[in-house]
C-alpha cells in the first residue's frame, strides 16, 4: 500500500472517530440555545435567589449547584455561555459583588466537567480508549465520580476563602422574574431534565442530543419561528475542531509522539499520575485543552487511571491563561459584554490556586478510586 493510501485511510479513521463528537457538540449547543431563549436558565437563577432566603452565602452555594448541574449535563461551554450572564444579572439586580459569580461560572465550568462523558468533549474522545481498556460507560462514571467530587470541592473551598468578604452578608429584594412562553419553557425544562439521566445510563450522546435538539426545534418552531431562524449553530467551530484533529494526527505521525511519551512517563503510581496530570495541565494552559488532550491521549491511554489523570489535567487545571479552554474564551466575551473586567494577572494567580487545589483533590481521589 502506498503512502497516500495509508494517509487517506488514517484520515478516514480520524473523521469517523470525531463525527459523533461533533454531532453531539452541535446538537447540545442547539439544546442549550433554545433552553436559554425559553427561559430555563433564567428561571433557575431566579429559583436560586428565592431559595437563598436573602443570605448571600446560601444564594452563592445554590448558584454553584446550578452551575455544576449545567456543566455535568450540558457541558462546560454551556455553563460559560449561558450561566455567566445569569450570575452577573443576579449580582447586579441584588446589588452584590459580581466577581464571585463570574469566577464561579468560569471555574466550575472547567472543574465540574469530569463526571459524565458529555460534560466535556475531551471525555467523549476518551471513551473510545476507555472501551479498548475494558472500561465502558458505567466504568468511566465510577472511575470519574470521586475525582469529580474532589475537583468541585476544591473549587468551592478556594472561591469561599478568596471571596469570603464579597460572599458575606445579606441581599434585599429577590430578582424579578422575566416573562416567558410557559409552554416552551416547560418543554425545554423537561428536555433538559431528561437528557442528564439518558446520558448517565450510557445511551449514545450523539443520538440523545440529536433527538433532544429535534424536539426543541419542533417546539420552538410551533411557538416562535423567529427563535429557530435566529439560532446560532456553531458549524464553523465544528469544522475547526475536525481540522484540528487532522493536524494533531499528522504531527503525531511525523515525530511528536516520542517526545510526548518521554514527558508523560510510564506507570500508575501516585507520582506517575501527578506527572501525567501536570503535563496535561501545562499543555492545556500553554496551547488549549482540546489540542493538549488530542496530542497526549496516545501516550497515556495504556491504563484507565493514566487516562483519567490526563483528563484531570486538561479539564480541571486549565484556569491560568485566558486561552486555556474554549469555555474561558466564551466566558470572557460574556463578562466584557456586561462590563465586568478581571485583570489577566489576578485571573492567573487565583486560577493557579484553584487549579492546584481542585486538581490536587481530584488526583488524591483518583488514587483512592483506582
Amino acid at each position: 500500500m502506498n503512502v497516500s493510501a495509508v494517509n487517506v485511510s488514517q484520515l478516514g479513521d480520524v473523521l469517523v472517530r470525531v463525527l459523533p463528537v461533533l454531532v453531539f457538540f452541535v446538537a447540545i449547543t442547539v439544546v442549550a440555545e433554545i433552553a436559554d431563549a425559553a427561559g430555563v436558565f433564567d428561571v433557575a437563577g431566579h429559583w436560586a435567589t428565592r431559595a437563598g432566603r436573602h443570605r448571600t452565602p446560601l444564594l452563592w452555594l445554590l448558584f454553584v449547584l446550578v452551575a455544576v448541574a449545567c456543566t455535568v449535563v450540558l457541558s462546560l461551554d454551556t455553563t460559560a455561555v449561558l450561566l455567566t450572564p445569569v450570575g452577573l444579572a443576579i449580582a447586579a439586580q441584588l446589588n452584590i459583588s459580581p466577581v464571585p459569580f463570574a469566577l464561579t461560572t468560569l471555574w466550575i465550568a472547567n472543574t465540574a466537567s469530569l463526571l459524565l462523558p458529555v460534560s466535556n468533549l475531551t471525555n467523549l474522545l476518551a471513551l473510545n480508549h476507555f472501551a479498548l481498556l475494558g472500561v465502558g460507560h458505567a466504568g468511566y462514571v465510577r472511575l470519574a465520580a470521586l475525582p469529580a467530587v474532589g475537583a468541585v470541592v476544591g473549587t468551592v473551598v478556594v472561591l469561599a476563602v478568596l471571596h469570603r468578604r464579597e460572599l458575606g452578608g445579606r441581599y434585599l429584594p429577590d430578582a424579578p422574574p422575566d416573562p416567558h412562553d410557559q409552554v416552551l419553557l416547560r418543554v425545554a425544562g423537561a428536555v433538559c431534565l431528561a437528557v442528564g439521566p439518558l446520558f448517565a445510563v450510557g445511551l449514545s450522546p450523539a443520538w440523545v442530543s440529536s433527538i433532544a435538539a429535534g424536539v426543541l426545534v419542533a417546539a420552538a418552531w410551533a411557538r416562535d419561528r423567529d427563535l429557530v431562524r435566529d439560532l446560532k449553530v456553531p458549524w464553523r467551530m465544528a469544522l475547526a475542531v475536525a481540522a484540528l484533529f487532522v493536524v494533531i494526527d499528522a504531527a503525531l505521525q511525523v515525530g511528536l509522539q516520542p517526545a510526548l511519551a518521554s514527558l508523560a512517563g510510564q506507570g500508575t503510581t501516585s507520582v506517575d499520575l501527578v506527572r501525567v496530570a501536570g503535563v496535561g495541565a501545562l499543555a492545556a494552559n500553554t496551547v488549549n485543552n482540546l489540542p493538549a488532550y488530542i496530542a497526549l491521549e496516545s501516550v497515556t491511554s495504556d491504563a484507565p487511571s493514566r487516562l483519567m489523570a490526563l483528563l484531570i489535567g486538561v479539564n480541571v487545571a486549565p484556569l491560568v491563561t485566558p486561552w486555556a479552554s474554549l469555555a474561558t474564551l466564551l466566558w470572557a466575551q460574556r463578562c466584557r459584554a456586561r462590563g465586568i473586567h478581571i485583570s489577566i494577572g489576578a485571573l492567573a494567580v487565583q486560577g493557579l490556586l484553584c487549579a492546584v487545589a481542585a486538581a490536587g483533590l481530584a488526583l488524591a481521589a483518583l488514587a483512592v478510586a483506582s
